[in-house]
């Protein structure tokens, strides 16, 4: 049954046949009349201008009148919706070019993950499916199909955490109407609680690398752990950077690895972290055996330049060995194996059972935000809950006080 006449523009056929002069007859072309099957279908519909002038949209090429009327009808609808999507854009090809927009915008080490998530995990699961018609039961499907089979839960948020983001931008582009992971998204799996060494275990393992090994490791350990710097943070010092007489330093830049291999030296997490670090004198002193070292190489006078803490060569340090330092060291003492970014969180744990105002603390560690410091280390902090309700209790003591002795006179006064 051939679709009823559209209640806005019109459908039509036309042809490429050309005249005696060249120009073609479009659709005044004579062996168009009748039954024939000459030609195409085609569309045109007037959409809506600012300036009130005649706007024609004319598409041609459609093998049957129902093609062409479907056409139309889908142009109505993304002039109604705003939406420009393509119908026949897939999941893979829209997900290649997202994927190439954010090279420049995201880290490396960032920009490596959602690869690797784009093309090992999204593009074999939901490639084939038209951009426009990815509904959240095939995102949900797949969450369970991957945790059915072991994959992790937080490695299955962190791919459907990208392909949020990548629809994120979509939705923004109006390339499609809503984000479909939405409504499939699983809740973001809660972290795993950090395991943090008490100032005991953290002073024997600082004794430890002083007595025992007495290397630029041991200094940058005292360095993490007396500031609660990043490891690619203090990797990534430079000495121009450090301030020895004033006992600061500024952080400006960040040293990670990239597929744990190729190193790349970037700015901050974020733009809070891009401070300056107050220094204990003890890790001034620390920094001040590595300033020691690096003047002994150097004719007298000349300026520190370069990584603090380097090769011999002067290249930089590679982080995952000073994991394996750490790791291998701490387990000499026998002490809790941890990691090294939990040093930043023993800093932290010390600074709040050293009840240090939280506020304080948030600006020490660099947070963009005081709910930030809260959400880590909230739990921390049951003094501060007993200090809270403490003071609610002796302030209605106060009170009680109050009355008891002004009641008395009171009561003489009305006597």
């Amino acid at each position: 049954m051939a679709p009823r006449t559209p209640e806005r523009g019109r459908l039509y056929r036309r042809c490429g046949c050309r005249r005696p002069d060249g120009g073609q007859f479009g659709a005044a072309c004579p062996k168009l009349k009748g039954r024939s099957r000459h030609g195409s279908w085609a569309f045109a519909v007037d959409l809506p201008s600012a300036d009130g002038r005649r706007r024609p949209l004319c598409r041609s090429g459609f093998p049957t009148r129902t093609a062409a009327h479907t056409a139309l009808k889908h142009a109505l609808t993304r002039e109604r919706t705003g939406l420009y999507g393509d119908e026949d854009l897939t999941l893979a090809a829209y997900l290649t070019d997202w994927l190439r927009t954010k090279e420049e915008a995201l880290k490396p080490t960032t920009f490596v993950r959602y690869g690797d998530y784009v093309r090992a995990d999204l593009i074999p699961a939901f490639g084939r499916i038209a951009l426009q018609d990815l509904r959240p039961r095939h995102i949900t499907a797949w969450q369970e199909a991957e945790l059915a089979r072991g994959r992790g839960r937080t490695t299955v948020y962190r791919i459907g955490a990208t392909l949020s983001s990548a629809l994120g931008s979509a939705m923004r582009a109006r390339l499609i109407a809503d984000n479909p992971c939405r409504y499939a998204m699983t809740p973001r799996p809660a972290a795993q609680e950090r395991i943090c060494w008490n100032p005991t275990q953290a002073a024997a393992f600082l004794r430890h690398n002083r007595t025992h090994y007495g290397d630029q490791v041991a200094d940058l350990f005292e360095l993490l752990l007396g500031t609660g710097m990043r490891r690619g943070e203090a990797l990534g010092l430079h000495w121009t950077d450090v301030h020895l007489p004033e006992k600061t330093l500024l952080v400006r830049w960040n040293l990670t690895a990239v597929n744990n291999n190729r190193l790349y030296l970037g700015h901050p997490k974020t733009k809070a972290s891009r401070n300056w670090v107050s220094l204990s004198p003890r890790v001034a002193a620390a920094l001040e055996r590595q300033a020691a070292l690096a003047r002994a190489g150097q004719p007298p006078g000349t300026p520190l330049e370069g990584l603090v803490f380097c090769q011999l060569d002067g290249s930089p340090l590679r982080p995952q060995g000073i994991l394996s330092e750490l790791r291998r060291r701490s387990e000499e003492l026998g002490l809790p194996r941890i990691g090294v970014h939990d040093l930043r969180h023993t800093a932290a744990t010390i600074m709040i059972s050293s009840r240090v105002p939280l506020a304080v603390v948030s600006k020490t560690l660099r947070h963009s935000t005081l709910s930030t410091t809260v959400n880590l280390y909230g739990h921390l902090l049951p003094y501060a809950a007993r200090d809270a309700v403490t003071a609610i209790d002796k302030a209605l003591a106060r009170a009680d006080r109050k009355h008891h002795q002004s009641a008395p006179a009171s009561e003489d006064r009305a006597a």
